[in-house]
Formats: C-alpha cells, sequence, structure tokens
C-alpha cells in the first residue's frame, strides 16, 4: 500500500455498487494510517451521485475529511485556453 495514494477526477464516472464498495474499502483501510488526497469538481452534497448510494458517500466523505485539509480551487480551467 503506498505512502500516498492519489485519486484523480473522483465522479467524472460513477462507480455503482460495486466500485463505491470497494472504494469505500480502500478509504477505510487508510483512514488515520496513510495520505490520500482526492480531486473532484463536485461539492461534497453531489457525491451521492457517485457513489451507489449517499450513506456510502457520506461514509467515505467522513473518513476522508477527517483530520484532513480541504481545498477548494476555483476559477476558469486551464484546459479550455487555447495554446
Amino acid at each position: 500500500s503506498p505512502a500516498l495514494l492519489v485519486c484523480d477526477e473522483i465522479g467524472f464516472l460513477p462507480l455503482g455498487q460495486q466500485g463505491s464498495n470497494l472504494f469505500f474499502q480502500v478509504i477505510s483501510a487508510r483512514h488515520q494510517k496513510k495520505s490520500t488526497i482526492l480531486t473532484t469538481n463536485l461539492p461534497f452534497a453531489q457525491w451521492g451521485k457517485i457513489f451507489d448510494s449517499t450513506t456510502v458517500a457520506t461514509a467515505i466523505a467522513d473518513r476522508l475529511v477527517h483530520r484532513s485539509e480541504v481545498l477548494i480551487m476555483e476559477g476558469t480551467s486551464y484546459r479550455r485556453k487555447d495554446h
């Protein structure tokens, strides 16, 4: 298990029941033991759309925000800029 796990674009696709359960197990196993970084465009209030149920979403969010820092970055996406 890595010292730091980075999960990018959480919520880009819904996880379904099996994916939600597996993700919960990973987060629970790492809780208070190892560092985890998640990126998402969705606020916590919409995590029920990502995970199979709001109960699972709440349990995951609770473990992630416990003794953590939540950074909210706002602004225009760099992906949309013409280069």
